[in-house]
Parts: structure tokens; sequence; C-alpha cells
């Protein structure tokens, strides 16, 4: 009898279409049963001795909520991959007996999209310790959300969830994790406590998710992710030095594999709608042979390779509101003086789903016919890492590119290097042409008689929140209302002198200060400022945005202990944007 070992995590949903990802202990159909009669099955594919599927759910009714389970089988079907396959001799696995949470449902917007949207968003997730263990980093934010939302399932609760990056550390591992390590191989040898191949990045996302509350939480509210650096190593993708110092050691290979192989499993898949996944080839070849770890090793290989041979990003649309999920990480182009943010393939498929038509994403979710930024009410970019810094530390950044190009000479470029690891130099701002290429966009977005109400950056990455509004000169200034909005981490730390940096970054010293690196790098100002307005606000914390029509309130909770025991969500602060 088959086992679920992991899941199920609610991915993608629409008016009458949901995918179910989760993983089994051994080769099975895998079915959702609705309790409204809408179902869907699949066959699991086999990656590296894992089994999975990604579960295809239709027939659901727009506007409605319905309980589901999960049923696992074995079938007389060949193992082609093919969806029609029935579980109808299988167990259910899901909900767990003697669960003590509600049942996990899943909730289609209604058709005329004219309901609210609430997206709760964050980025920086250690896995909890156990219940019997201290917590040395406070409550966790994503389980005191799931407490708070199955200890009243009819209350408001996010339609969609975002992890922003960093939902695992392959270099950050705990003590439970690395007695398991050590367990199997030699913690002595590189790379040490980290996570040296896919088996070990399993058991990261084990530890993870198969916290109760998260797995409940992740298996009734729907969610989109995007790695960080964390997610395969601190400073990925740093530098072409970096780069090349990594590749010339004997275990990065493995790893950086690893890493991308089980992102596109644990993480990636469950991101596309279903009319992608139809027509994804590397899905098609991993499920149409016994063992796809070939395939997508492959893949895997020739995605770190070349940063254009992939795409990560991806676009989700709710109702009218659009969602661009943007990799900030392994589509960069590193090369000294060429450098930027995303390659030339990155960069067009961007600015296609920002004031293009959509194309290259497929057909709109739910908006069908929307033409680009205009036929929405909120434009939502997606990038873990923030666009809008504080100024001093967007003024350093800049100042350590134009170092590292060479600027001031060699020897300032040798001192650029060696800052950019040591400091983190690596946002949006150390890529100045790609900050000044998306802040270029975003304006056009938000131009004209049919812009947005407002167009919202969500990052994370930095370890605290912040609200920070751009602004531009009069005679350029965009119709839409446009933010920076920072939420970090869920469950996490930070020095308190770190703390104090950022704190000091934002104030007018500290801009003074930024000012005298960029004259000392001769460079520009930047064609727009930016203000904060609300943080830094330091914790273990999500944001949410409720979306209506055209207004936009924003809500800020983080994760407390209570006196006398227990933790609880405490709203930080709320306001209107639009």
């Amino acid at each position: 009898m088959a086992r679920l070992l992991l899941g199920p995590l609610l991915r993608y949903v629409d008016g009458s279409t949901a995918t179910v990802w989760v993983e089994a202990d051994r080769p099975c159909a895998a079915e959702v049963r609705c309790a409204d009669g809408a179902h869907g099955s699949a066959r699991t594919f086999q990656v590296a001795g894992h089994h999975y599927a990604l579960i295809p759910v239709t027939g659901l009714t727009p506007g409605t909520e319905t309980a589901y389970e999960v049923r696992l089988g074995v079938t007389a079907g060949e193992p082609d991959g093919s969806e029609g396959s029935s579980a109808s001799e299988g167990s259910a696995v899901w909900p767990l007996p003697g669960s003590r949470f509600p049942a996990s449902t899943i909730r289609p917007p209604a058709e005329d999209g004219a309901d609210e949207l609430r997206v709760t968003f964050g980025s920086c997730r250690w896995a909890a310790p156990p219940n019997d263990e201290d917590d040395p980093v406070g409550p966790d934010a994503l389980d005191t959300l799931a407490a708070r939302v199955a200890a009243d399932p009819a209350a408001a609760r996010p339609d969609v969830l975002l992890l922003l990056g960093d939902q695992v550390y392959a270099d950050q591992t705990s003590k439970a994790t690395q007695r398991w390590l050590a367990a199997r191989r030699d913690l002595s040898e590189p790379p040490g406590s980290q996570v040296a191949d896919y088996e070990e990045y399993t058991h990261l996302y084990y530890e993870s998710w198969l916290d109760p509350e998260v797995r409940w939480l992740l298996s009734t509210v729907p969610s989109c992710m995007i790695f960080d650096d964390h997610d395969v190593i601190d400073d990925w993708n740093t530098s072409a030095s970096w780069v090349a110092e990594m590749r010339a050691t004997p275990w990065w290979r493995e790893r950086v594999l690893s890493g991308l192989m089980s992102y596109w499993v644990y993480q990636h898949l469950g991101n596309l709608r279903p009319e992608e996944l139809e027509t994804d080839a590397l899905y098609a070849s991993v499920r149409a042979t016994p063992d796809g770890t070939d395939a997508l090793r492959a893949f895997a290989s020739a995605a770190d390779a070349d940063s254009g041979s992939t795409r990560w990003s991806y676009r989700r649309d709710f109702g009218r509101v659009r969602l661009l999920m943007v990799d900030t990480r392994a589509a960069r182009v590193l090369t000294e003086g060429e450098r930027a943010m995303l390659d030339p393939s990155e960069a067009r498929w961007l600015r296609e789903q920002v004031v293009g038509g959509g194309q290259g994403g497929g057909e709109a979710d739910g908006a069908k016919g929307a033409g680009g930024a205009g036929g929405f009410d909120h434009l939502l970019i997606g990038t873990s890492l923030p666009w809008l810094l504080p100024h001093l530390i967007h003024d350093a950044e800049g100042w350590n590119a134009a170092l590292c190009r060479g600027v001031r000479g060699a020897r300032w470029a040798r001192f650029g290097e060696n800052l950019r690891r040591r400091s983190d130099l690596e946002h949006w701002s150390a890529f100045p042409a790609s900050f000044e290429a998306l802040t270029a966009l975003i304006a056009e977005a938000g131009t004209g008689a049919h812009a947005p109400a407002t167009v919202c950056v969500l990052s994370g990455d930095v370890h605290h929140a912040y609200v920070a509004e751009a602004a531009w000169p009069a005679d350029t200034a965009p119709a839409a209302r446009v933010l920076q909005l920072t939420c970090s981490p869920v469950h996490n730390s930070i020095p308190a002198s770190i703390k104090l940096g950022f704190r000091f970054g934002w104030s007018r010293v500290g801009r003074s200060l930024g000012r005298r690196f960029a004259r000392h790098a001769g460079l520009t100002q930047a064609g727009i400022d930016w203000r904060r307005t609300g943080g830094p606000w330091f914790g273990n914390q999500l944001m949410t945005l409720t979306l209506h029509g055209r207004s936009a309130c924003l809500r800020l909770d983080q994760a407390r202990a209570v006196r006398g025991g227990g933790v609880r969500l405490e709203t930080t602060e709320e306001r209107k944007l639009s």
C-alpha cells in the first residue's frame, strides 16, 4: 500500500481547475476527490528514487468551497505519465487519521473576479524546531498563520501565499539535520554540514513542510514560490569570479544541480498553470520514462551553464490583478561590463508581461484578452531582492558595482569584489542598468488612462519589513501609485548591528553618506526618488495585500509569544494604499 510522504500542497487554483502536489513512497496512481464531485488523477513520476505527482483537478464550481481527499493506489494503466488513470482501488491518505485540523479545501474564485483578493507574502524561513525544543529565533509566522486560519476556517484567510525565496536553507542546516547528515557521510569533508546532493535536499523539504501546521496550511491555501540564494547557497551568482571559484571546488557541481533539480520538483512545477504543464517538454519527458533523473539532471546542467536556456519566472493572473514572479538569481548576466539582473530573454519576457499583450506566458488566468498592465487594476511584481533599498545601501551598491567595473583602477576593482561578497552587495541597485530598466518599465506600466491603480514590488531577503513609495518628476510621474513592499523574515533573525545599519541607511545622514559614495564613483543621481513610508519593522512577519476593484489595503502581522504560553499574530501596521 502506497503511503503519502509529503503534501498535499495546493498550488494552482482558478475558477474551475486546480493542481495538487504530492510525494508518495512508491510508484502509484494519485487521485484527488472533492466533496462536490470535482476530481483528478495522475500517475507518479520518479526522480532519484522518489515518487511525485502533480494532480490536475477539474470540474470545480467557481465561487464555492469544497473539501477534498487524496487517495493513493495501484492501477492497471501504463506508467507513461497519462492523466487518465484512476486510483479507484486506492486508499485515502489525506486527511490524516485523527487530524486535529479542519478539512483541506479548494476555494475557486468567482467567474466575475469581483471577490476580494488577499495576497500574503514573505521570505526567509528556517524550519521550525520540534515543539519540545526552544526556538532561538522566536515564533514562526507561517506556523502562527496556520494556527489562526485553522482556529476559524470561515474567517478571512489568504487567497494565495507568495513565498519569495529561501524556502529551505541548503547552507545553514539545523542541528537535527546535521545529525542526520553525519549518519550518512563524513562532515569533515566539504561541504561539511551543508547539503551535498538531491537526497539531502529532500530531507530539507521534509523538515520544513512536514511541520503539522505548515503542512495543513499549504494543503488548503494556494501557493506561488520563487527561489533566492539560500535555496542553493548564500550569495549564489554574486559575480563571475564567485561562480568561477565555486566551479573549481569538487563538491559544487553536485550541489547546484541538486538544488535546481529539487527546486523544479518541489517548487517550480506547482507554479505552472495546467495549460503550461501540458506543453512543457521536460515535464513530459520526466513522466514518460521509468526514471526521469537523467532528463532532469541534463536540464539543470544546461540551466546552470546558460541563464538563457530556461525561464524560472512566471505569470499568474487573478481576475484583474496580474502577478509576475521574477527570477533574480539564475537569470543573471555576470560578465563585468555587461552585468544584468535579467538576461536579455528574461528582460524581454518581463516587458511583454508588463506592457505587452502578455505573450510568452500563455492566456491570462481569469482575465482573458487583457492587454498588459493597462488591462488590470493592480500589477504585482514579485522579486526576492528589493528594488528600492535604504538610500545609503542603494548608493553603496552602485558605487561598488562601478569599482568592480574598474572605474577607479584595478586595485579598487579587487577591493570592490571583496566588499561585494562580504557585504552581500547584489540587489537591483548593484546592477545599475537593470535598476534603471525596471524603473522605466514600472513607470511605463503605471502611465496612461488605463493604468493600474497600484504597481507593487513585493520582496523579501533583507530580514526586516518596510514600505517605500517611489516618486518621479511631475512631468514624468505615472498615474499609478508605485510602492516597494518588503517583508522578511518569516522565521529567521537579524543581528542588532544590522538593525542599526538599516535604520541608519534610511536617515538623512545615511543618505548624505551614500551620495558621497556615488560621487566617488562618478555616478549620476537616479531618475526617481523614494521615501520610506513605513517601518523598518523587525521580527518574524508576513504582509497581506487585500485588493478589491481599484482599492488596495496593506496589513503587516508579526508572530509574538503570549505571556503565559502560546503565540499569536499581532497586526503591527494596517493602511489603505489606494
